[in-house]
Order: C-alpha cells, then sequence, then structure tokens
C-alpha cells in the first residue's frame, strides 16, 4: 500500500496548526502512531518491540525524514511517496533516527503537543476508515475461524498460535493476543500458556494493519453469569461518547455503571476501561485526567471488564451513532443498547 497523497496534504494542514498553536516552531515526530498516521499508514516498524525507523521534523520548509540508513531503501521502494525520497536524511543504524531529528535543531517535542497531536489525528479522513473497516472484518473473522476449530480440549498456546498465524497470513502485525481458558479467566491480561480451554475461554487480540490497530474480544465455550451485566457498563460508555463530549466525562460515566450493573463500585480500578483508539492500541488510555475531546469518526474500543466478564470491539462513532467496526455475522450477538454484541460461541458437541 502507497500513501494517498490528499490525504498527506490533510495531515500537513493539520500539523500546520499545532505548529501555530506552539508557537511555529519545528516539531519532531518520532512515535509509532504519530508517524505512521502523518505518513498515512506506513509501516514503521521492524521489531514490534522496537522503536520507530524513522523519525520525520515538520517545520516551515516542509518535511524531513530522519531515516535509519540499512532501512531507508525498502522505505523508498515499499512505503513511502516518491516525493518523500528527496527529503531522507540516512541516519547511521547505531544511532537513533529520533535522536538526528531532534539534533538537527530546536524543535517542539511530542510531549510538549501530545493533546493537539492526539485531537489532530482524533477524527479519521475516508481513506482511514475504510482501511479501518477492511481491518476491523479481517479480524474479527480470524476469532471467528479460530473458534470454530478449537474445542475444550485446545491449548491456550494452540489457539493464541491459530490467532497469530490468521492475523500474519491477512497481512495484520499481532501486537497482542492473549486466551485465557476456564481456570484463568478471571486475569484481565492473560498471556497463553499450555492450559486447556475448558468449559469457558477468552481469546483478545489487538491487530496492526496500515497503522490502525482493531482491538476485540470474544469468549467461547459456555455463557458467564455477568456477561449481560457487563454490557450495560460498555452501553454506558457507548452512550456518553458524543462527539465534543470531555473524555473524562465519559470515563466517569462509565465507571459509575458498574455499580449501578450490580458490580463493586470500584471495579473499574482492577483493569483500564479502553478509550479512543486508531494509530495507538489507546490514544490514549482514559484514566479520568486525560483533557481530550470526543470527535466525530474518531475510533473506540471500550473495554469493561469485571473477573470472568469483559466485552470489547473497535467502534467507529459516526454522526449516526457508533459503527461496530470488528464485526463478522457468523459470530452470535445479541442486540443491546442498539447494537449487535458478541455472546459466547458455543463449542460444537
Amino acid at each position: 500500500m502507497r500513501p494517498d497523497r490528499q490525504d498527506r496534504g490533510v495531515k500537513q494542514e493539520r500539523i500546520a496548526a499545532v505548529r501555530r498553536a506552539s508557537g511555529g516552531g519545528a516539531l519532531v515526530l518520532g512515535s509509532h502512531e504519530a508517524v505512521s498516521w502523518y505518513l498515512d499508514g506506513i509501516r514503521t516498524h521492524v521489531s514490534l518491540a522496537g522503536p520507530p525507523t524513522l523519525a520525520v521534523r515538520v517545520d516551515e520548509g516542509g518535511d524531513t525524514l530522519f531515516v535509519a540508513a540499512n532501512e531507508a531503501d525498502r522505505l523508498i521502494a515499499e512505503e513511502l511517496l516518491p516525493d518523500d525520497a528527496e527529503r531522507i536524511v540516512r541516519v547511521p543504524w547505531q544511532k537513533s533516527p529520533l535522536l538526528a531529528a531532534t539534533e538537527a535543531g530546536s524543535a517542539i517535542s511530542e510531549g510538549d503537543a501530545a493533546l493537539a497531536l492526539r485531537a489532530a489525528r482524533a477524527s479519521l479522513l475516508p481513506t482511514e476508515i475504510e482501511r479501518y473497516r477492511e481491518l476491523g472484518r479481517e479480524t474479527a473473522r480470524v476469532l471467528t475461524d479460530v473458534a470454530a476449530e478449537l474445542g475444550p480440549q485446545s491449548s491456550e498456546q494452540e489457539a493464541a498460535a491459530l490467532l497469530a498465524s490468521g492475523l500474519i497470513g491477512r497481512g495484520i502485525d499481532p501486537l497482542v493476543v492473549l486466551v485465557a481458558g476456564a481456570e484463568r479467566v478471571a486475569h484481565r491480561h492473560p498471556l497463553p500458556t499450555g492450559a486447556p480451554l475448558g468449559e469457558r475461554a477468552m481469546f483478545v487480540v489487538c491487530g496492526r494493519r496500515h497503522g490502525l490497530i482493531a482491538n476485540a474480544t470474544r469468549w467461547v465455550g459456555a455463557a458467564g453469569a455477568a456477561d449481560g451485566r457487563i454490557l450495560e457498563v460498555e452501553a454506558a460508555y457507548l452512550a456518553a461518547t458524543r462527539s465534543g463530549a470531555g473524555l473524562d466525562d465519559v470515563f466517569a460515566a462509565g465507571c459509575e455503571a458498574y455499580a449501578a450493573s450490580d458490580f463493586a463500585a470500584d471495579e473499574w480500578r482492577n483493569h483500564h476501561q479502553g478509550g479512543p483508539t486508531g494509530y495507538a492500541g489507546r490514544d490514549p488510555r482514559a484514566t479520568g485526567s486525560n483533557g481530550d475531546r470526543v470527535h466525530e469518526n474518531q475510533a473506540f474500543a471500550w473495554n469493561p471488564s469485571a473477573p470472568g466478564a469483559k466485552v470489547e470491539d473497535t467502534m467507529l462513532l459516526t454522526a449516526d451513532g457508533f459503527e461496530v467496526l470488528t464485526s463478522d455475522e457468523r459470530w452470535p450477538t445479541v442486540e443491546h443498547a442498539g447494537l449487535g454484541r458478541p455472546v459466547a460461541w458455543e463449542w460444537a458437541d
């Protein structure tokens, strides 16, 4: 996939506004989410756990791309716009591209403009929305395919291998793959083990393609006693998530719903609740003290949870309400608060 030249222009205008609001100086982008968004979904990594292979310095003269020298030719050939090749500074492999971009002169850092940068990338462009829809559908299909192939005797690691393979086979980076069998469903971040899935299990994936990240959780086997109540908590988050609302207010509304749904009032303290998503798994993770506002055409992945219960999908906030992106028509759902929400996939006899 090559970047969209028109979308790049829109993003350049948004960054110019951030720069003006921050005093007009140069701005250095060095995180995966900022660089991939600005350069329209390019792959910024080699190791999923490593830093970006390039940084971008934006100033009045245009963009300068500081690129690891041993990655530059590949990025020029496969990822960047043709015009970008003329604006590349090749950085020796032993030096950080972000450091090189910062040393090129005084500049505003991402940290200095974090809130404004999140706002700049919040409202997705039409091309990004179509990419996200395709990513969401394919991620959801992987979850369905794996659920249909396994059974109670399968192991967590077998499930994780199939989930990762299904994502990679579709060009999706498996950023997070979590699996909890019946003995481990109380864990919120269950790294897979050799334990059997048993009568009830949880699958969690976060997959990235074109820089965008799809987040989803699914349950297989028996239904859980709290499945319906956790949907009530999610519904409270979704009802409060409206364009122009303060993210902190949305967070508060969702947290208050735990007690109203017969959970402990402080259950929200036991695990993060999700928040906006897009070019980061959560952009940002809602904490009640973020200061962000909600935007139309922004993606969200709220994930309220309690011991043995959780719900999570990636959704797009449109003018007409929420569109569930991580959806597969084969997965069983229940109508709740106007949306089809996933229920447990029953094991085949």
